[in-house]
């Protein structure tokens, strides 16, 4: 009977998370539960701080007037972090998901593992403080891939994260719940619940800065692999002499192939200037990218690929000239978009996965959206 009780539990709340504000009746007709099964949820989900009654709303039915059901936010804090090679950004939230304050800083690069673990946990510890409610679960973002075990690999700008003494140093200083993910699909979460593919349920993300990532999606689901090696093209030997792709798309790629031709650049966004738009350096990033989203494109067939990082940030007068050139090549594509989020998409991506654990762990349905990121490794 208890599992009963719990199951019923999480299907009531999985339909609220999906549709709040909502009513007992609205709940009623969509889950098919009884209003006495209903009523006897809700009174245990408000008894434990979760829920509360909000407002009064009139039904349909003659005028009669129910009253709304939401999330009580004040509930807790969370915190979602994307821990990039040079700038680190945070995004606090509350319980209902409501953003509460974010901030960004240099990423402490110099540290090792565990000095870089207690220097992120004190930071995000220290500037919740004051915010009423505990900080209750911390995902965050980092530049590899992550296997189901938590273990980090594949990440060369910032190797000290590959370390088992920051995974277990974060658990050690936090003291709160612990997740971790790509960086890439962190942003791919946040783009799709709050922005650029937030119509699209099969969709992707490309990011191109100081590094190559890619994030896949199919019906709203993060595809991850045991490894985390899912989306991790730039590893494909597809250039001269077998050079992997994140060499040649990336901003420290782009200036190495610049120096080897000598074409001046005092930064990587230069190659997209007017005068280099017909350069062979420009014609060799033009078909590294174009492999990128072809390999994108057959991979999981997403109705969008949204592209973010500050390298892609000056190709958003291109993108209808590769959507064709990708439409040529595939006689279908993607729709090709800007991130809608900015450099935040990570940030707010990893702060909706730790929203979701919390629900996660008082029952909610999987099928509601959560349980993206992974626990860091012990």
């Amino acid at each position: 009977m208890t599992d009963l009780r719990e199951a019923n539990r999480g299907a009531v709340l999985s339909d609220l998370l999906v549709h709040r504000p909502t009513t007992r009746t609205a709940i009623a007709q969509r889950t098919g539960l009884s209003a006495a099964t209903i009523s006897r949820a809700v009174e245990v989900l408000v008894a434990d701080g979760v829920v509360r009654e909000v407002s009064e709303v009139v039904s349909a039915n003659r005028g009669r007037r129910a009253v709304a059901l939401d999330l009580v936010g004040e509930r807790s804090v969370v915190a979602g972090v994307d821990l990039g090679a040079s700038t680190t950004r945070v995004v606090l939230a509350d319980f209902a998901g409501a953003e509460l304050r974010r901030w960004e800083e240099p990423t402490r690069s110099d540290l090792p593992a565990a000095a870089l673990a207690d220097w992120l946990a004190g930071m995000v510890t220290g500037r919740s403080a004051g915010l009423g409610a505990g900080l209750a679960a911390v995902s965050v973002g980092l530049p590899g891939a992550v296997a189901e075990s938590g273990a980090v690999s594949n990440a060369p700008n910032l190797p000290q994260v590959m370390d088992a003494e920051f995974t277990s140093g974060l658990r050690r200083a936090g003291a709160v719940g612990i997740r971790v993910d790509n960086d890439v699909n962190y942003a791919l979460l946040g783009e799709q619940r709050r922005g650029a593919a937030a119509d699209a349920g099969d969709a992707a993300m490309v990011t191109i800065g100081a590094g190559l990532g890619a994030a896949l999606a199919i019906d709203g689901r993060i595809l991850h692999g045991r490894h985390g090696l899912i989306g991790e093209f730039g590893q494909l030997p597809a250039g001269p002499m077998g050079t992997r792709l994140e060499h040649m798309v990336t901003g420290p790629g782009i200036l190495r192939r610049a120096e080897e031709a000598g074409v001046p650049l005092a930064r990587p966004q230069d190659l997209f200037d007017d005068e280099h738009r017909l350069s062979p350096l420009r014609t060799q990033f033009d078909h590294a990218l174009q492999i990128v989203l072809t390999a994108v494109a057959v991979a999981s067939e997403p109705e969008v690929v949204v592209l973010g990082g500050g390298i892609a940030e000056s190709l958003a007068g291109d993108l209808d000239r590769y959507q064709a050139t990708l439409g040529a090549t595939l006689q279908v594509a993607p729709r090709l978009v800007p991130a809608a989020l900015g450099s935040f998409s990570g940030a707010i991506g990893a702060a909706i996965d730790a929203v979701h654990s919390l629900y996660a762990d008082l029952g909610a349905e999987p099928g509601f959206g959560g349980g993206h990121g992974r626990s860091a490794a012990s």
